[in-house]
C-alpha cells in the first residue's frame, strides 16, 4: 500500500471521529450541563461540609469524608496493603535483579 493512501486513510478515520465527537459535544449541550451538575454539587458540599477537608491537627493527615465516614480501619488497610506491595518490589528487584532474565546493570 501506498504512504498517501495510509496517511490519507488515517486524515479521513481522525476527520469523521473529529465529526463525530463534535456533533455529539453539541447535541448533549456541550459542557453546560456538566458545569450546572457540577456547580451544584461543589455548592451542595460547602453547605453541607462541616470541616476541613485535611486535618492536620489529629496527628495523621486523612482527608475529612474518610475520617468521618468511619472508613480509617479501610483506609488503614489499603495504605498498609499498598506499603508492603512496594517494599516487596523493592526488596525482589534488590535481590533478584529486576523483572526482566537479562544481567543485573552495574552500579
Amino acid at each position: 500500500m501506498q504512504r498517501w493512501k495510509q496517511y490519507g486513510g488515517l486524515a479521513g478515520l481522525f476527520a469523521a471521529f473529529l465529526a463525530a465527537g463534535y456533533w455529539g459535544f453539541t447535541t448533549t449541550g456541550g459542557a453546560l450541563p456538566w458545569a450546572k451538575r457540577s456547580a451544584k454539587a461543589l455548592q451542595r458540599g460547602v453547605q453541607e461540609g462541616g470541616g476541613a477537608l485535611v486535618d492536620f491537627g489529629r496527628g495523621i493527615v486523612v482527608a475529612g469524608p474518610i475520617r468521618k465516614g468511619g472508613m480509617m480501619l479501610e483506609f488503614g488497610a489499603l495504605v498498609l496493603l499498598l506499603a508492603v506491595i512496594g517494599i516487596g518490589m523493592y526488596v525482589y528487584v534488590d535481590r533478584y535483579g529486576g523483572f526482566e532474565d537479562g544481567e543485573r546493570p552495574a552500579r
